[in-house]
Parts: structure tokens; C-alpha cells; sequence
């Protein structure tokens, strides 16, 4: 890398580039050397370099801002482009809704105005654009409330940029700087308040008066510019190196930037109904997404020496690093133990990370990325990080009946993960007390799965020495043992027909026997003696036995022999009970039951609608609260569902490029052919029509081809249409599917009386006790046997958990509802009217379920 690179690129930053120095000064002077030096020579590829660390290292623009001010003493034509360039960037992005540029170049706006490279009414007049478009969409008469997401959008842009330039602002144009503040308050005393509960990382149903009284993150930015205004726009957070260099920056000539326009929003639907409103606000938001909510883990303490406004700063600065640098964890580990801000904020940063890791409706990135980058942080702050991060799993698993289920799994899978790249060391013995709870209490399930989740990414001996401070946990751990065989020819027992039956068929596969052979076997021996159930269960126990192995023997049976599993698997019921007799042969291991059914749906073997069906049967209706193993097998089937046709989307939408391409050609060939048919040569000396006949052969044969290649590739989409037409009318029969049955069963042990999540939780358990004298089920024995009034352990005394079993099973089952709901909420809309018809709104339908499902989507109530 050139060294002028190298200087843009770290400076600021603790690098041999730099040598020893820290000092901001030595670092803008240096780099505005070699690049005053180099700007004659490599001027065209500075440019668009320093345009790219700009928008790339957002935590640096004062120190590029400052850079460039210097760069506009000596060269202003230079300094014209990078703002007229700049000036581009911003319009298409504006244009293209390209949020991360938006906010970011708006920024670098305010840090060039500081360095008096911009005249401050210039950005003034864009805060003003972008106002105006905010107030006009949220206007009843005029705009489009629906997009107000957008609108909010481009608030949260202008107040972002006053800790970076407010102290410039109020300086140097202070009217202008009040009435966008009067604008920007008028605009916030007319939007619609953004209190999203189907974001909420906890579950704040019973909590209305402090919901109502919670301010959303639009709301309180606002209150911190306010007292940042008020403390005379000091922020120790946001460097200001242009200060170090201001005695020259006032020589500089300040230019103008130029007149933006905003995109117009969307028309409003024709006619406005509660379905319409709701499908452009959530196409909006999927547009604009918006930080409704922070998590907050830790208590205020931690944080006494950060002002509000700093906050905010940091946690900008730790969501670009994790923005630009997804790709380059230890580059991002880096970056975030050296932001330039002259305190701690090791909480701060295990907050943010949480928050985005947690993020709902799904992270930015996945999960995985979160997990490294929180190992290297550990590793780069090994004194003081790792405290913090047990810290805040200590926290959160405090909460952990409240998080909602989307973060509840999410917060498992990156616990057994974390704790994995550590040798699983964790002070178990402090959350022993889980063993006196009952068994669905939400702590209790958490040490289950995140221990089941150990087992996978180890082995079972080694997760259960790395609990053995707290021996009692090894209730917990999975069954150590491996597949359960009906028909093993080791058990003692009396041996049935069945045994022989798989023996047979064990030998003629191990024999290499064709899949044609077994099917004849089975039509003419095995189905007329024994019917097709005891067919069913020989072949699918004995053909998984065959392939337990590993995940490479179940793929070569299930590709052998698959053929054998469709003959005796024709219908629905019999799909049902594939998938019951593996989920028998692996009832000790929920990881392959799970990869099993997903191979077997790969290869169509089942349908969604089977496993669908299998997961709504009474073996697994008990397992809902206590379990993960049906919610992870039914969460794989709707990615599996949805992944298909977002394929066929992509594959579609590269195909449509490919028939304007073929089109083009068609044109192109043609053209030619054209041409050269009309042209005038002599053959034996008399005139005729058209040119060598050799080339005219020759232009006809790619003519041809051209076009036979435009049909073929319009024949490949018109096949893919029609796939994708088809997945879609599935797709609307699994979800009208899926909410039946999760209305149907929810609307059985739903209390009739219970409104809201608070009525479920506030059950007196003492009426449990009463009603428990006759004739108690099941569910209610469990509960007053494991639920004991408090418990002694290690010292400590630890409240029981004061919610039932039903009530927890009903908030176990809305969680997932909710959850499924805010996934797939874009492959749900388009089916709205017909699930509304048909499960939403119909009497049957408990106000509850019809709740948790319209929180999943992010739809108002009121409008419906």
C-alpha cells in the first residue's frame, strides 16, 4: 500500500506510520504533507480513497474534515470536487434510501463545516430539506403517515450531527440553528410515538403506565441535544482537531454545497384501511430501520461518569466499527478498544454489542459475528472485559422470564458458543438453585439448553466435568445415550416378527439391493401380511439405524433408498408418522432428530405441512415449555420454506437481467443482418442485393442462435414463475395452517379472563393449590410438587417462581407465536386479508393470540 494510504487510513490511530506519536496535530500534519506532496501525481486516486475512508471510518471524519480544511488553503479546485462529489454521493443516496450513507455523509458535512470548507448556511439548508420532507410525510392531508419511518429517519440524521457541529453552529449562524431546533420540535409534537412492543427486548405488557410514559429513541435523542444545548454544546466524546488549526482554517474560502432533493414518498392507498396502512408502514420500515429501543442491561451506576450525549456518541462509533468492519473481526476488535473518547466504557461497549446482537426483528449481521467479536474483545481487554461479559449474562439471565423468546434462543446459542472458546468454565455453582425450581421455569430451561447446546459443540464427559462444582446440574444434561432401536438384535426381550422383518431388510441393504428390489419386497411380502403401519415403522427404524453412523451415512440411505420411504409414504398421516418414528429412534438426541427431518424435507420426503402437523401432536404439545426440540425443528422448517423462494426470487431476478441482455443481442444480430442483406455487390459483374454470401450465412447462424437463446432463457423463467407461483399458494397454506393450530390449541388452555401477559403471570397459586384437591392433571401435580415456597442453596435464598405450569406453557407458546409472526411478517402480509378472515378475527380466536400475532407484525390494534 502507497504510504499516503496508509497515512489516510490510520490516521488518528496508534500505528507505525505514525511512529510513537498519539497527538492529533502530529498526525494531520503528517498526513497533509505526503498527501500535498502526492496530489499533483495520484490527485484521481486520492479523491475517491479519502472519500472512502470518510464513509468507511465515520469515527475519524473530524479528523478528515480537518485534514481536507487544510487542503483547502493550498488547493481549492481539489477541495471543490470532494464536495461536489460529495454532494453526488449524498443525492443518490438519498435517492436510493441508503441509510448508513445518508447518515454518515451528513456528518462529514457538519465536520467539513466546521473546518470552514462549507458555509454554514449551506448545511443549514440541508437540515431544512430533510425537515421539510419529514414534516410534509407525517401531515395527514399532505403526506403519507404510514412511511413515517423515513421521516423519523432523516430527524435522527440532523440531531445526530449536533454533537459533531452544534458548538459551530450556535457560533457562527445561531437563528438559523434555532429555527431548525423550533422545527424539529414541531415536527416531534405531530409524528405518531414509535413504542414498538413487537421490538421490545423484554416482554413489558403489565408495565402501561411506564409504557406510556417511556420515551422512544427519536424522543430521547432529543431530550439530549436539548441538555446538550443546554450545557453549552460540550461534548468529550466527539474530538475537535480543527480548533488546533483554526488560526489557519479562517483563511479558507468556504464553498457551497448545492441544493438536495428528497424523494417523494409513496402515495397513500386508495382506499385506507387498517391492512393497507400496516403493509406500506412495515414496506417503510423495512426500508428505514429504525433504533426504537436500547437494552438495557447494567444498572445507572455503571455509567455515572458518561454524559447522555456521550452515550449516544459512543454507541455510534461501536455501530459503525461493527458496520464497516463485519468482515475483519480483529480489525473491529481493534477499533472499538481505541475509539478517541477520554473515558471507560467497557460497559457501554458489552451493551451495545448485546444490542445487536439481540436486535430485533434480526440482527444486522449474523450471530456468529457478535460471538467474535466479543472473543477477541476478551482478549484484548483480558483484565477488564470478560468481568463485564459475565456481568451482563448475569443480568440478563436475571430477566430471563421476561426477554423475549426470538432473544431467548439467540442469547443461548451465543452463551454455549462463547463458553465453548473458553473451556466451558463457568461458575455453575451460582445457579444451582435452578434444580429446586420447577421444570418450566424460564432460568431452569435456559441452563438446560445452553448445556444441551455444550453437549453438541463437545461431548457429554466434558461438559459434565465442567459442572462439576455444581454436580446437580447433570440432571440437566442430556441423555448420554445414543439412538433408541425398536428392533436391536442386542435387547434381551421375547423377538417379534418385526425384528426378523428389519433383519431382512438390513441384510438386503447391506447387500447393496437396489431401492426397486426393496419396494417389490415390501408390495409383495411385507404390506399384505402386515399392513402399511408396521411396514412403515420397520423400514424407517431399520433404514436410520443403517445411517447413524454420521451425518454422511444418513445422506447416502436417505439418497439410496428414498425411493422406498415415498412408496410407503404417500399421504400426509403416513408423513406424520415418518416423522414420529424419528423423532422415537432419536428421542436422546434433539440435534439429529432435527437434522433428520430437515434432510428428509430436502429431499421431499415430507412436506412442511406433515412436519407442521407433527409438531401440533400431543407428544410434543407437552414439551412446549420445558423444550426447545419442537421449536427448533419447526423454526427450521419455515427457514427452509422461505429460503426456497427467496431462491426462486433471486434466480428469477437474474433471469429477467438475462432476457434484456438476450433481447439486446436479438436486437444486435438482427441489426447487422439487416445491414448487410441491403447492401449492393457485384457477382460476374451485374448488382445484386446483399453482401458475401459466406458472411451472410455466417450473421444468419448467430441470428439464429441468438434468438433460440432468448427463448431458452424465457422458457427458464416462465418455469420459474410458475414454481415460485406455486411455492407461494404453499406458503399460504402452511401459515393459514400454522395459526390454526396455534390458535386451536391456545384457545384451550388460554384462561377466558386473561386480557393482557400480566393476568397470565399474576395467577394465584394458591387457587392452583385449591383446585389441585380433585382430581389434579398432570400439569398441575408437577407444579405443586417441584414448586417449592423458597430454597436454600450455596447460602443463598432464592424466591421460588411463582408461575404455573398452564400459564407458563400459554406465555411459552405466544412467545414463539410473536416470534414466528415478526420473522416471516414479510411472507405473512401479502396473506393478511385471508388470515384475518379465516383465524385472526373469528370468535374462536383468543385476544391474546390475536395480540401476540399483530405485536409479531407490528400492527396496530386500533386500526383494525
Amino acid at each position: 500500500m502507497s504510504s499516503w494510504k496508509s497515512l489516510l487510513l490510520r490516521i488518528g490511530d496508534k500505528s507505525p506510520e505514525y511512529g510513537t506519536s498519539s497527538d492529533f496535530k502530529d498526525h494531520i500534519e503528517t498526513c497533509f504533507g505526503a498527501i500535498r506532496r502526492e496530489l499533483d501525481h495520484y490527485g484521481d486516486e486520492i479523491l475517491p480513497f479519502l472519500l472512502q475512508c470518510v464513509e468507511q471510518l465515520p469515527h475519524k471524519t473530524p479528523l478528515y474534515g480537518t485534514l481536507i480544511g487544510l487542503m483547502n488553503l493550498e488547493n481549492e479546485d481539489f477541495v471543490k470536487k470532494v464536495v461536489e462529489k460529495t454532494h453526488k454521493s449524498f443525492q443518490d443516496a438519498l435517492n436510493s434510501g441508503h441509510c448508513h450513507k445518508i447518515r454518515i455523509l451528513l456528518r462529514f458535512l457538519t465536520a467539513l463545516m466546521s473546518s470552514k470548507v462549507l458555509l454554514s448556511t449551506s448545511l443549514v439548508v440541508v437540515f431544512e430539506t430533510l425537515l421539510s420532507s419529514a414534516a410534509t410525510t407525517v401531515d395527514d392531508e399532505k403526506g403519507n403517515p404510514a412511511w413515517q419511518a423515513r421521516a423519523d429517519f432523516y430527524i435522527t440524521c440532523i440531531l445526530s450531527c449536533f454533537p459533531w457541529g452544534g458548538a459551530e453552529l450556535v457560533e457562527q449562524v445561531p437563528e438559523e440553528l434555532e429555527r431548525v431546533m423550533v422545527g424539529v420540535e414541531a415536527y416531534l409534537s405531530i409524528r405518531r410515538q414509535t413504542l414498538d412492543t413487537g421490538l421490545s427486548f423484554f416482554e413489558e405488557d403489565g408495565e402501561v403506565e411506564k409504557t406510556l410514559n417511556e420515551k422512544d429513541f427519536l424522543e430521547d435523542l432529543w431530550g439530549r441535544i436539548q441538555m446538550l444545548a443546554t450545557g453549552g454544546w460540550k461534548v468529550d466524546s466527539v474530538p475537535r482537531p480543527h480548533l488546533l488549526f483554526e488560526a489557519q482554517l479562517v483563511a479558507g474560502k468556504s464553498h457551497e454545497f448545492g441544493a438536495i432533493k428528497c424523494p417523494e414518498q409513496p402515495n397513500p392507498p386508495p382506499t385506507l384501511s387498517g391492512v393497507t396502512y400496516g403493509k406500506q408502514k412495515y414496506d417503510a420500515e423495512l426500508n428505514y430501520p429504525q433504533r426504537i429501543r436500547r437494552l438495557n442491561i447494567f444498572p445507572s451506576s455503571k455509567f455515572e461518569d458518561v454524559q447522555p450525549i456521550d452515550r449516544f456518541v459512543v454507541e455510534e462509533y461501536l455501530l459503525d466499527v461493527l458496520l464497516f468492519f463485519n468482515g475483519c473481526r480483529k480489525e473491529c476488535a481493534s477499533f472499538m478498544v481505541g475509539l478517541p473518547v477520554p473515558f471507560r466504557y467497557e460497559y457501554l461497549m458489552a451493551e451495545t454489542i448485546f444490542s445487536q446482537l439481540l436486535l430485533l426483528p434480526q440482527p444486522p449481521f449474523k450471530p456468529i459475528y457478535y460471538t467474535l467479536v466479543i472473543i477477541d474483545l476478551c482478549k484484548a481487554l483480558p483484565g477488564a472485559f470478560p468481568a463485564v461479559v459475565a456481568g451482563a449474562v448475569r443480568a440478563l439471565f436475571e430477566k430471563i422470564a421476561d426477554l423475549d423468546m426470538e432473544c431467548r434462543i439467540r442469547l443461548i446459542l451465543w452463551f454455549s458458543h462463547h463458553l465453548s472458546n473458553f473451556q466451558f468454565i463457568w461458575p455453575w455453582e451460582e445457579w444451582a438453585y435452578v434444580l429446586e425450581l420447577p421444570k418450566w421455569a424460564p432460568q431452569r430451561v435456559f441452563v438446560k439448553e445452553v448445556l444441551d447446546r455444550e453437549v453438541r459443540l463437545s461431548y457429554w464427559d466434558k461438559v459434565k466435568q465442567s459442572i462439576e462444582n455444581a454436580p446437580g446440574l447433570e440432571e440437566l444434561l442430556p441423555p448420554k445415550g445414543g439412538p433408541s432401536f425398536k428392533f436391536s438384535a442386542e435387547d434381551d426381550g421375547e423377538k417379534s416378527e418385526q425384528h426378523a422383518l428389519s433383519a431382512e431388510l438390513y441384510n438386503m441393504v447391506k447387500g447393496r439391493a437396489p431401492a426397486r428390489e426393496l419396494i417389490s419386497w415390501l408390495d409383495e411380502s411385507v404390506i399384505p401380511k402386515h399392513g402399511l403401519d408396521v411396514s412403515l415403522v420397520v423400514v424407517v427404524q431399520t433404514l436410520l439405524d443403517i445411517g447413524s453412523k454420521s451425518f454422511t451415512h444418513l445422506i447416502t440411505v436417505l439418497e439410496r433408498y428414498g425411493q422406498v420411504i415415498s412408496r410407503i409414504c404417500h399421504d400426509q398421516d403416513k408423513q406424520v408418522l415418518l416423522i414420529s418414528e424419528v423423532g422415537s429412534y432419536w428421542k436422546n438426541n434433539t440435534q439429529m432428530t432435527a437434522i433428520a427431518i430437515d434432510r428428509m424435507m430436502g429431499y421431499r420426503l415430507i412436506s412442511n405441512l406433515s412436519i407442521v402437523k407433527w409438531i401440533f401432536s400431543p407428544e410434543n404439545l407437552q414439551q412446549y415449555h420445558t423444550s426447545d426440540r419442537p421449536w427448533e425443528i419447526l423454526r427450521n422448517v419455515l427457514c427452509k420454506t422461505y429460503n426456497r423462494i427467496s431462491d426462486l426470487r433471486k434466480e428469477i431476478s437474474s433471469l429477467k437481467k438475462d432476457v434484456v441482455a438476450a433481447e439486446e443481442a436479438v436486437a444486435r444480430t438482427q441489426e447487422e443482418l439487416g445491414a448487410a442483406e441491403s447492401k449492393l455487390s457485384l457477382v460476374d459483374g451485374e448488382p445484386v442485393l446483399g453482401e458475401n454470401p459466406v458472411r451472410l450465412k455466417r450473421l444468419k447462424s448467430y441470428a439464429g442462435r441468438a434468438k433460440e437463446q432468448e427463448i431458452s432463457i424465457r422458457d427458464s423463467l416462465e418455469a420459474k414463475e410458475a414454481l415460485l407461483a406455486r411455492a407461494l399458494e404453499e406458503n399460504e397454506i402452511l401459515f393459514l395452517s400454522l395459526y390454526k393450530s396455534f390458535s386451536s390449541i391456545l384457545t384451550e388452555r388460554l384462561p377466558a379472563s386473561a386480557q393482557t401477559l400480566q393476568d397470565l403471570k399474576s395467577t394465584n397459586p394458591a387457587d392452583t393449590n385449591a383446585m389441585d384437591v380433585e382430581e389434579p392433571s398432570a400439569m398441575e401435580m408437577d407444579n405443586v410438587e417441584s414448586r417449592p415456597e423458597k430454597s436454600h442453596l450455596n447460602g443463598r435464598t432464592e424466591h421460588a417462581y411463582t408461575v404455573c405450569e398452564n400459564e407458563q406453557w400459554c406465555l411459552t407458546t405466544l412467545g414463539y407465536v410473536k416470534a414466528f409472526s415478526r420473522q416471516y411478517a414479510s411472507e405473512i402480509w401479502p396473506h393478511i386479508e385471508k388470515l384475518d378472515a379465516e383465524v385472526l378475527l373469528s370468535e374462536d380466536s383468543h385476544p391474546l393470540f390475536r395480540k401476540a400475532v399483530y405485536s409479531g407484525l407490528r400492527r396496530s390494534l386500533d386500526l383494525i
